[in-house]
């Protein structure tokens, strides 16, 4: 279960993999982001958005101090952003296990703070800064599902 590594070089290609992305999820998917502050994490979740087909991406905006934003899609958009809970029991209590059994998309920010919440399959997306506008994302399939997933974003 080797990671994926898709160096992109600007903001243009880092929207173009999160559409790319977006058109290989399905309800119920569960996608882990991980990054620094600065990373990109809600860059990358407004253009997953935009591959859904969301009416306005400029709606999405960091669930940092709502904890978690809902948008109208193609598929629903669950956006969690675990960055200033105090537990992984407070991100719990938010019923995110009934989010992950639903029909939509859950999008976390942060969620490496909260792994013991994260259903046993998911896909993992570290994102790491390599330059002004270019990070490396490494796509981590666990579970057969996201494995397929994985292989299909990068073509």
């Amino acid at each position: 279960m080797n990671p994926i590594v898709i160096d992109v070089q600007s903001l243009a290609e880092t929207e173009t993999l999160g559409r790319r992305l977006a058109q290989h999820l399905f309800p119920g998917a569960v996608v882990a982001l991980i990054g620094s502050l600065g990373a990109g994490k809600t860059h990358f979740v407004r253009a997953i958005a935009q591959g859904l087909g969301i009416a306005n991406p400029d709606v999405v905006t960091s669930p940092t101090f709502v904890l978690i934003q809902e948008y109208d899609a193609r598929l629903p958009i669950y956006h969690f952003d675990a960055y200033r809970l105090p537990s992984e029991a407070a991100f719990a209590d938010l019923g995110v296990h009934e989010y992950f059994q639903g029909d939509g998309v859950c999008l976390i920010e942060w969620a490496d703070k909260v792994p013991a919440c994260l259903p046993s399959e998911r896909l993992e997306i570290r994102i790491t800064i390599t330059g002004a506008q270019m990070r490396r994302f490494e796509i981590t399939g666990i579970g057969p599902r996201y494995e397929a997933v994985a292989q299909e974003v990068h073509g």
